[in-house]
């Protein structure tokens, strides 16, 4: 039976967080380590080998296979065995109410698919190896902050991936989408800059698109401080974070700033108008529904005609010649599909290269599930394939 309630995307991770890292044998980012400031202000974390879900891509010894409790749900019935039990998880981590009848402080305090997938590792005891990455936070704008993950004992000059994370613009946060970037910084032994914009509704648009450009250009011009090549950027993000990483793009090109190497859009927000195939097949999804987009967009958007700039709507951009090439990734279970897919096409018919692949029987949020989710350590590894590629 599917559950009456629509789960949470993208959730801050919480007290479900702290509670399975716990039994896990883990800690959350940031937790009981030992920081020390370093002589520009910033925070550097000394000694950081957080365990995170981020590269366990295979079976270890002692784990067993990942097995749902239920039949598939009447809005998924081709979803994967695996992706369903992080479903089933997070519908009961989640409380009854729908996501979009609550506030967003009521939604940054619930349960994320992050979470829910700590918590199908630890029920199905499987183990993740330490993270050989250096972490430190620092200001890259007023009022925007940025985790930067450097592979331990790197020297530079390394690649650098500006990072933008979900969440409508309005909930999650660097916590919630580390295990994406721990993976994809381990599998391109590049520098990750990930970027703590300002959200709504408290920072209506364009804020996060405005403070994402200024963390890109922040690196730009910093890259070398922070053992970066200033010659080999590229900027990634999902869901949310896609579209300001292409905003990004299209940003730099309007303003004569540095074009990124490679642009990487993980399901990315590219349409306002929440009715193209995709949303009318997926329009009940989990743990992104039509009904929960439409709560991002209220949010976000200041006015309903926001949501025809470029800026939102990718696919209708007058133009999008001079973009850096693209890999797109998208999943069959989910609302934004459709305009995923739409984006890639215009990319491709302005002359771009494009990589583009969408994995089936998988729903919103599946890319940063590597440790359960096949195809999500597939899409890991397609990335950042394409990421070195693009940065060598």
């Amino acid at each position: 039976m599917t559950p009456s309630f629509l789960p949470t995307i993208g959730r801050p991770a919480g007290f479900a967080a702290a509670l399975f890292l716990a039994g896990l044998g883990l800690t959350s980012c940031g937790d009981a380590k030992t920081a020390e400031q370093s002589a520009d202000g910033s925070t550097m974390t000394t000694s950081d080998t957080t365990t995170t879900m981020a590269g366990a891509d295979g079976m270890a010894a002692g784990a067993k296979p990942v097995k749902p409790a239920g039949p598939a749900p009447e809005w998924a019935p081709t979803i994967g065995p695996e992706m369903q039990t992080v479903i089933e998880k997070l519908a009961s981590l989640s409380g009854p109410t729908p996501p979009e009848k609550l506030t967003p402080a009521e939604v940054r305090k619930g349960p994320s698919a992050t979470d829910a997938t700590m918590a199908v590792m630890k029920d199905f005891s499987i183990p993740t190896p330490p993270s050989p990455l250096d972490t430190m936070t620092k200001e890259v704008a007023p009022g925007v902050r940025a985790r930067i993950y450097t592979p331990k004992g790197a020297t530079g000059p390394l690649p650098v991936v500006v990072y933008y994370h979900g969440g409508g613009w309005v909930i999650a946060n660097l916590d919630t989408y580390d295990p994406s970037v721990r993976a994809l910084a381990e599998k391109t032994n590049a520098i990750f800059v990930s970027v703590a914009y300002r959200q709504a509704p408290e920072n209506k648009f364009p804020t996060a698109h405005n403070d994402s450009f200024a963390a890109y250009q922040w690196v730009v011009k910093n890259a070398a401080s922070i053992k970066g090549d200033p010659t080999r950027i590229a900027v990634a993000g999902e869901s949310a974070g896609g579209n300001l990483a292409a905003a990004v793009c299209m940003m730099a090109r309007d303003k004569g700033v540095m074009q990124p190497k490679h642009q990487l859009l993980v399901y990315p927000i590219a349409d306002y108008s929440m009715n193209t195939p995709s949303y009318q097949k997926n329009a009940a999804a989990k743990p992104l529904s039509k009904p929960f987009m439409a709560w991002f967009f209220k949010h976000y958007l200041r006015t309903p005609a926001d949501g025809n700039s470029p800026m939102i709507s990718l696919v209708k951009a007058p133009n999008v010649k001079g973009l850096a090439p693209a890999t797109v990734i998208t999943a069959g279970i989910d609302p934004l599909m459709s305009e995923g897919k739409m984006y890639a096409d215009k990319l491709q018919a302005a002359g771009i290269a494009v990589k583009y692949q969408n994995y089936d029987n998988v729903t919103h949020e599946f890319f940063g599930m590597g440790g359960v989710v096949p195809q999500a350590a597939a899409a890991q590894d397609l990335a950042a394939g394409e990421l070195k590629n693009a940065l060598k």
